[in-house]
């Protein structure tokens, strides 16, 4: 006899609401029914009946975990996680899974990534802006661009993303340093040329300094101000991790005051960010609306991942890339 799931499909509006959740949908085999909501709180009847939930980004809260008694896996249509209550739902037995190992995000989020570098270093934005004003900027700009060649990208955390960087890293003759709990294996550093070091000293040498970190308790706000001084002023900082892993504050204090030479972020703390996000008006900064992981390449690819990782626990096998 076949067993029906039901499977409360989270599409927020910003990554396609409805619409994408309803094409989403058409990818889960005959024994799902699916229903596609907005927020994960917009329907309580089929939360309550929900055994899966597969969430693009829509928060997964305790209350939401207590209010799902038939939950069985929580399946995040992205690299991170921080939108689930992992407590919560290690405290159900509920396992929590991401779509890490299909690397579906990691071509377009290492793209994105130095296209902000690129951005940075030849300043484009104030050339930009200048141009559209009538000013020949290139006296004013001309000490201040750079080259990505021969300098040193400091990667904070190689995983399939932090592979990806860095492997465009050699291509453009850059050195690169690592710092994360575990070490890659020696096949991966001897192919990228990259050595693994403490975050300290990635931050006292590099002069790129990229950020592929999850956020968990213990990364966020992992570059705060002490740690931003430890910077070189010629050093720029990219973000297109999670914004709550730098201090946005502090980041602005470090512009502002020009001991930091800019910073590309892609990612905010919250999203989106407030007007009143110092970072907004921080000179020399490259900022992009979390746009790293949402190409309709890799819109397509996450939502394979996602719903193939689900359908396949629906059909009775182990859940992959389990977080919690």
């Amino acid at each position: 006899m076949t067993v029906v799931k039901n499977v409360l499909a989270v599409v927020s509006p910003h990554v396609g609401g409805r619409t994408a959740g309803a094409a989403l949908a058409t990818l889960f085999p005959g024994q799902a029914r699916v229903t596609v909501v907005e927020s994960t709180d917009e329907d309580p009847a089929a939360l309550r009946e929900a055994h899966v939930i597969v969430t693009g980004l829509g928060p997964v809260t305790a209350e939401h975990i207590a209010a799902a008694p038939e939950l069985e896996l929580v399946q995040c249509a992205s690299h991170g996680f921080d939108y689930v209550d992992l407590d919560a739902a290690r405290d159900r037995g509920v396992p929590v899974c991401t779509i890490g190992s299909s690397g579906a995000e990691k071509q377009n989020v290492a793209e994105q990534t130095f296209a902000l570098m690129l951005a940075l270093a030849k300043q484009l934005v104030p050339a930009h802006t200048a141009l559209t004003e009538a000013d020949w900027a290139l006296p004013r700009l001309q000490q201040s661009i750079t080259e990505l060649s021969g300098k040193t990208l400091g990667i904070i955390g190689l995983g399939h993303i932090g592979e990806e960087v860095a492997r465009r890293a050699v291509a453009f003759d850059m050195s690169v340093v690592y710092s994360g709990p575990k070490a890659a294996p020696a096949e991966t550093e001897a192919r990228l040329g990259a050595r693994r070091v403490e975050l300290d000293e990635l931050l006292r040498t590099a002069d790129y300094v990229s950020l592929h970190a999850p956020l968990t308790d213990a990364t966020r706000h992992l570059l705060d101000a002490e740690r931003l001084a430890l910077l070189k002023p010629t050093a720029f900082v990219v973000n297109t991790a999670r914004g709550a892993l730098i201090d946005q504050d502090a980041l602005a204090d470090a512009l502002h005051a020009g001991t930091l030479a800019g910073a590309g972020l892609d990612v905010f703390d919250p999203e989106p960010p407030t007007p009143a996000l110092r970072l907004l008006k921080a000179p020399n900064v490259v900022l992009s609306p979390h746009v790293a992981g949402v190409t309709r390449e890799t819109l397509v690819r996450i939502a394979l991942a996602a719903v193939q990782n689900a359908a396949d626990f629906v059909g009775g096998a182990e859940p992959r890339d389990v977080v919690s």
